[in-house]
Protein backbone atom coordinates (compact mmCIF):
# COMPACT_ATOMS: atom_id res chain seq x y z
CA UNK A 1 0.00 0.00 0.00
CA UNK A 2 1.39 3.41 -0.96
CA UNK A 3 2.37 5.76 1.79
CA UNK A 4 -0.20 8.44 2.59
CA UNK A 5 2.18 11.26 1.65
CA UNK A 6 2.64 9.73 -1.79
CA UNK A 7 -1.10 9.99 -2.36
CA UNK A 8 -1.26 13.65 -1.38
CA UNK A 9 -0.27 16.22 -3.98
CA UNK A 10 2.56 18.35 -2.69
CA UNK A 11 1.86 22.01 -1.99
CA UNK A 12 3.80 24.07 -4.51
CA UNK A 13 5.70 27.00 -3.04
CA UNK A 14 7.40 29.77 -4.97
CA UNK A 15 10.26 31.73 -3.47
CA UNK A 16 12.61 34.46 -4.60
CA UNK A 17 16.17 33.46 -5.35
CA UNK A 18 17.82 36.46 -3.66
CA UNK A 19 20.16 36.55 -0.68
CA UNK A 20 17.46 38.17 1.46
CA UNK A 21 15.31 35.04 1.28
CA UNK A 22 17.98 32.72 2.69
CA UNK A 23 16.82 32.99 6.33
CA UNK A 24 13.18 32.40 5.27
CA UNK A 25 13.92 29.23 3.31
CA UNK A 26 16.61 27.84 5.64
CA UNK A 27 14.20 25.48 7.39
CA UNK A 28 12.90 24.06 4.12
CA UNK A 29 16.40 23.64 2.72
CA UNK A 30 17.28 21.67 5.86
CA UNK A 31 14.48 19.16 5.49
CA UNK A 32 11.49 20.74 7.19
CA UNK A 33 8.19 19.91 5.39
CA UNK A 34 10.03 18.11 2.58
CA UNK A 35 7.26 15.50 2.28
CA UNK A 36 4.50 18.11 1.91
CA UNK A 37 6.07 20.80 -0.26
CA UNK A 38 7.73 21.39 -3.60
CA UNK A 39 9.78 24.56 -4.13
CA UNK A 40 10.14 26.70 -7.25
CA UNK A 41 12.67 29.57 -7.37
CA UNK A 42 12.48 32.62 -9.63
CA UNK A 43 12.62 36.41 -9.44
CA UNK A 44 9.75 38.25 -7.68
CA UNK A 45 7.48 39.24 -10.56
CA UNK A 46 7.55 35.71 -12.01
CA UNK A 47 6.64 34.15 -8.67
CA UNK A 48 3.78 36.64 -8.36
CA UNK A 49 2.48 35.68 -11.82
CA UNK A 50 2.63 31.98 -10.94
CA UNK A 51 0.61 32.61 -7.79
CA UNK A 52 -1.97 34.61 -9.77
CA UNK A 53 -2.37 31.82 -12.32
CA UNK A 54 -2.50 29.00 -9.73
CA UNK A 55 0.74 27.40 -10.90
CA UNK A 56 1.80 27.53 -7.25
CA UNK A 57 -0.22 27.52 -4.02
CA UNK A 58 2.00 29.71 -1.87
CA UNK A 59 4.53 32.34 -2.83
CA UNK A 60 6.97 34.77 -1.29
CA UNK A 61 5.64 37.55 -3.48
CA UNK A 62 5.93 41.33 -3.90
CA UNK A 63 3.04 42.82 -1.94
CA UNK A 64 1.96 44.99 -4.88
CA UNK A 65 0.35 41.87 -6.35
CA UNK A 66 -2.18 41.59 -3.49
CA UNK A 67 -4.86 43.94 -4.92
CA UNK A 68 -4.88 41.95 -8.18
CA UNK A 69 -5.64 38.62 -6.47
CA UNK A 70 -9.17 37.24 -6.24
CA UNK A 71 -8.31 35.72 -2.88
CA UNK A 72 -5.20 35.94 -0.74
CA UNK A 73 -4.06 34.94 2.74
CA UNK A 74 -0.92 36.14 4.57
CA UNK A 75 0.26 32.88 6.10
CA UNK A 76 3.45 33.60 8.02
CA UNK A 77 4.68 35.78 10.85
CA UNK A 78 7.72 36.53 8.68
CA UNK A 79 8.27 38.67 5.59
CA UNK A 80 10.94 40.67 3.79
CA UNK A 81 10.72 44.16 5.18
CA UNK A 82 12.75 47.03 6.56
CA UNK A 83 12.48 49.80 9.10
CA UNK A 84 14.77 52.29 7.43
CA UNK A 85 17.53 51.62 4.91
CA UNK A 86 17.08 48.26 3.16
CA UNK A 87 20.33 48.50 1.12
CA UNK A 88 19.09 46.30 -1.74
CA UNK A 89 16.34 48.47 -3.27
CA UNK A 90 17.91 51.69 -4.44
CA UNK A 91 17.78 54.42 -7.04
CA UNK A 92 21.30 54.92 -8.42
CA UNK A 93 22.35 58.07 -10.24
CA UNK A 94 25.29 60.15 -11.39
CA UNK A 95 23.34 63.33 -10.59
CA UNK A 96 21.14 64.61 -7.73
CA UNK A 97 17.41 63.83 -7.71
CA UNK A 98 16.36 67.18 -9.16
CA UNK A 99 18.62 66.67 -12.20
CA UNK A 100 17.36 63.18 -13.09
CA UNK A 101 15.55 63.14 -16.45
CA UNK A 102 14.91 59.41 -16.91
CA UNK A 103 14.71 56.37 -14.63
CA UNK A 104 15.26 52.80 -15.79
CA UNK A 105 12.88 50.53 -13.86
CA UNK A 106 14.03 47.15 -12.63
CA UNK A 107 11.94 44.47 -14.36
CA UNK A 108 12.17 42.01 -11.47
CA UNK A 109 9.75 43.50 -8.90
CA UNK A 110 6.51 45.41 -9.28
CA UNK A 111 6.46 46.41 -5.59
CA UNK A 112 9.73 48.32 -5.81
CA UNK A 113 8.57 50.07 -8.98
CA UNK A 114 5.26 51.03 -7.35
CA UNK A 115 7.09 52.28 -4.25
CA UNK A 116 9.38 54.37 -6.44
CA UNK A 117 6.39 55.96 -8.21
CA UNK A 118 4.82 56.86 -4.86
CA UNK A 119 8.07 58.38 -3.59
CA UNK A 120 8.61 60.36 -6.80
CA UNK A 121 5.18 61.94 -6.53
CA UNK A 122 4.69 62.38 -2.78
CA UNK A 123 8.16 62.56 -1.27
CA UNK A 124 10.68 63.76 -3.81
CA UNK A 125 8.11 65.61 -5.96
CA UNK A 126 9.83 65.06 -9.30
CA UNK A 127 8.48 63.60 -12.53
CA UNK A 128 11.23 62.04 -14.66
CA UNK A 129 10.43 59.75 -17.58
CA UNK A 130 10.07 56.13 -16.44
CA UNK A 131 11.39 53.42 -18.73
CA UNK A 132 10.59 49.68 -18.59
CA UNK A 133 13.72 47.55 -18.95
CA UNK A 134 15.08 44.09 -19.61
CA UNK A 135 18.06 42.09 -18.36
CA UNK A 136 21.32 44.04 -18.39
CA UNK A 137 19.74 47.49 -18.07
CA UNK A 138 22.12 48.47 -15.27
CA UNK A 139 24.89 49.25 -17.78
CA UNK A 140 22.71 52.01 -19.23
CA UNK A 141 22.56 54.02 -16.00
CA UNK A 142 24.57 57.12 -16.80
CA UNK A 143 24.44 60.91 -16.73
CA UNK A 144 20.88 62.12 -16.15
CA UNK A 145 19.49 58.59 -16.61
CA UNK A 146 19.15 56.95 -13.21
CA UNK A 147 18.19 53.36 -12.45
CA UNK A 148 16.13 51.49 -9.88
CA UNK A 149 18.03 48.30 -9.05
CA UNK A 150 16.84 45.65 -6.60
CA UNK A 151 18.13 42.49 -4.98
CA UNK A 152 21.69 41.18 -5.01
CA UNK A 153 22.54 43.24 -8.11
CA UNK A 154 21.93 46.45 -6.16
CA UNK A 155 24.93 45.85 -3.90
CA UNK A 156 27.25 45.80 -6.89
CA UNK A 157 26.03 49.23 -7.98
CA UNK A 158 26.83 50.96 -4.68
CA UNK A 159 30.48 51.86 -5.46
CA UNK A 160 29.69 52.85 -9.04
CA UNK A 161 27.48 55.89 -8.50
CA UNK A 162 27.76 59.19 -6.67
CA UNK A 163 24.11 59.17 -5.58
CA UNK A 164 22.29 56.25 -3.97
CA UNK A 165 18.70 56.79 -2.81
CA UNK A 166 17.53 53.92 -0.60
CA UNK A 167 13.77 53.38 -1.08
CA UNK A 168 13.28 51.79 2.34
CA UNK A 169 14.82 54.82 4.04
CA UNK A 170 12.82 57.24 1.88
CA UNK A 171 9.55 55.47 2.82
CA UNK A 172 10.49 55.64 6.51
CA UNK A 173 11.30 59.35 6.19
CA UNK A 174 7.98 60.02 4.45
CA UNK A 175 5.64 57.89 6.61
CA UNK A 176 7.45 57.04 9.83
CA UNK A 177 6.54 53.39 9.20
CA UNK A 178 8.45 50.27 8.15
CA UNK A 179 7.94 48.80 4.70
CA UNK A 180 7.04 45.29 3.55
CA UNK A 181 8.50 44.33 0.18
CA UNK A 182 7.40 40.70 0.06
CA UNK A 183 5.23 38.38 2.14
CA UNK A 184 4.32 34.70 2.22
CA UNK A 185 0.93 34.59 0.51
CA UNK A 186 -1.46 31.72 -0.31
CA UNK A 187 -4.07 32.00 -3.04
CA UNK A 188 -6.49 29.74 -1.16
CA UNK A 189 -7.25 28.82 2.44
CA UNK A 190 -4.66 26.38 3.72
CA UNK A 191 -5.11 23.65 6.37
CA UNK A 192 -4.40 24.71 9.96
CA UNK A 193 -1.74 22.04 10.47
CA UNK A 194 0.07 23.20 7.32
CA UNK A 195 0.03 26.81 8.55
CA UNK A 196 1.52 25.82 11.91
CA UNK A 197 4.31 23.79 10.29
CA UNK A 198 4.95 26.42 7.63
CA UNK A 199 5.32 29.22 10.16
CA UNK A 200 7.73 27.10 12.20
CA UNK A 201 9.78 26.37 9.10
CA UNK A 202 9.99 30.02 8.02
CA UNK A 203 11.08 31.01 11.53
CA UNK A 204 13.88 28.45 11.72
CA UNK A 205 16.42 30.51 9.82
CA UNK A 206 16.22 33.34 12.34
CA UNK A 207 18.09 31.08 14.76
CA UNK A 208 20.90 30.43 12.29
CA UNK A 209 21.90 33.80 10.85
CA UNK A 210 25.63 33.28 11.47
CA UNK A 211 25.51 29.92 9.71
CA UNK A 212 23.62 31.41 6.75
CA UNK A 213 26.19 34.19 6.43
CA UNK A 214 29.00 31.65 6.48
CA UNK A 215 27.30 29.54 3.81
CA UNK A 216 26.77 32.45 1.42
CA UNK A 217 30.08 34.09 0.66
CA UNK A 218 29.42 37.58 -0.68
CA UNK A 219 32.07 40.27 -1.05
CA UNK A 220 29.89 43.17 -2.17
CA UNK A 221 28.16 43.75 1.20
CA UNK A 222 28.28 42.64 4.85
CA UNK A 223 25.56 39.97 4.96
CA UNK A 224 25.43 39.91 8.76
CA UNK A 225 24.54 43.60 8.71
CA UNK A 226 22.07 42.97 5.90
CA UNK A 227 20.25 40.19 7.78
CA UNK A 228 20.24 41.83 11.19
CA UNK A 229 20.06 45.58 10.51
CA UNK A 230 18.77 46.22 7.00
CA UNK A 231 16.18 43.46 6.55
CA UNK A 232 13.63 43.03 9.33
CA UNK A 233 11.83 39.74 8.97
CA UNK A 234 9.11 39.79 11.62
CA UNK A 235 5.67 40.79 10.32
CA UNK A 236 4.67 42.78 13.39
CA UNK A 237 1.88 45.30 13.94
CA UNK A 238 3.83 48.27 12.62
CA UNK A 239 4.75 46.33 9.47
CA UNK A 240 1.07 45.59 8.90
CA UNK A 241 0.31 49.30 9.28
CA UNK A 242 3.03 50.13 6.77
CA UNK A 243 1.65 47.50 4.39
CA UNK A 244 -1.88 48.84 4.74
CA UNK A 245 -0.71 52.39 3.98
CA UNK A 246 1.26 51.23 0.95
CA UNK A 247 -1.75 49.37 -0.45
CA UNK A 248 -3.90 52.48 0.05
CA UNK A 249 -1.38 54.61 -1.82
CA UNK A 250 -1.04 51.91 -4.47
CA UNK A 251 -4.80 52.08 -5.08
CA UNK A 252 -4.64 55.84 -5.58
CA UNK A 253 -1.62 55.43 -7.84
CA UNK A 254 -3.54 52.98 -10.04
CA UNK A 255 -6.38 55.47 -10.40
CA UNK A 256 -4.00 58.27 -11.42
CA UNK A 257 -1.98 56.23 -13.94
Amino acid sequence: MAKIQELIQKIKIGAVSYLNTKPLIYGFENGMMKEETEFIFDFPSNIAQQLLTNQIDVGLVPVAVLPTMKEYHLISDYCIGCDGAVASVCLFSDVPLQNIEKILLDYQSRTSVALLKILLKEHWKIAPELIVTEKGFEQNISGTTAGLVIGDRAFKQIPLFTFNYDLGLAWKDMTGLPFVFAAWVANKKMPADFLTSFNKATAEGMKHIDEIVARNKFDAYDLHQYYTRNITYLMDETKLKGLELFLQKLGKLAIMV
